[in-house]
């Protein structure tokens, strides 16, 4: 697999995990809906920088794994494709429904982005969601592991702020859909819960060959 498809993989995943609904959707339209597309953008920000600190933690470790325990790859690797599987199935067998989002306290635009930053970085899922998909996508015989970290930070950011933008900019109507059309966002969990299937497999075809 070239690098360009390795990267055409890894934003499909990415794309899939930002669209489902969960905790930083949620919190950017109830911003938004408080404060207005200042203060949701302000979150999205806040979000931006956390998703920042994820890619430079990814890189941090995909760079140690490389460089200290080269022989664990395949073992984490297929730990990784077992994890992914079970977000997907988690993800198929769900019916992900959106209680009617409600407006969140007043706060200013400063504390939003604040709060943005420190509930992405403090999320757990995140950090499992990099240790198991960023081992999978950075490779040494890509080049420079900062680079690839890079360049994926970059496709982090683009999607986030594109997706969450928009909803904040758009909130009463993002709320509107999300909480009047549950059948849309059980199909995109569904949806979303293949790719994981597929990228698993991709993983275990990764460390088998590696």
């Amino acid at each position: 697999m070239t690098y360009a498809q390795n990267l055409w993989l890894f934003s499909v995943l990415l794309f899939g995990i930002i669209i489902v609904p969960g905790m930083d959707m949620f919190f950017v339209i109830a911003n938004a809906l408080s404060g207005g597309w200042s203060r949701g953008l302000a979150a999205v920000l806040g979000i931006n920088l956390g998703g920042i600190w994820h890619t430079l933690f990814g890189a941090f470790f995909v760079g140690a794994l490389t460089a200290l325990a080269p022989q664990l790859i395949t073992a984490i690797l297929l730990a990784s494709a077992a994890y992914m599987c079970w977000v997907g199935y988690s993800l198929v067998k769900s019916s992900i429904t959106v209680d009617e989002i409600g407006a969140a306290p007043k706060r200013s635009v400063a504390s939003a982005f604040t709060q943005g930053f420190v509930t992405c970085v403090l999320n757990p899922k995140a950090y499992l969601f990099v240790l198991a998909v960023y081992p999978t996508f950075i490779r040494p015989s890509f080049g420079p592991v900062w680079i690839q970290a890079l360049v994926m930070g970059v496709l982090t950011l683009i999607t986030q702020f594109g997706i969450y933008g928009g909803l904040a900019l758009a909130a009463a109507k993002s709320r509107a859909m999300l909480t009047g059309h549950p059948h849309v966002t059980i199909a995109i969990g569904r949806a979303c819960g293949l790719v994981f299937f597929a990228v698993a497999a991709f993983t275990v075809w990764h460390a088998l060959t590696a």
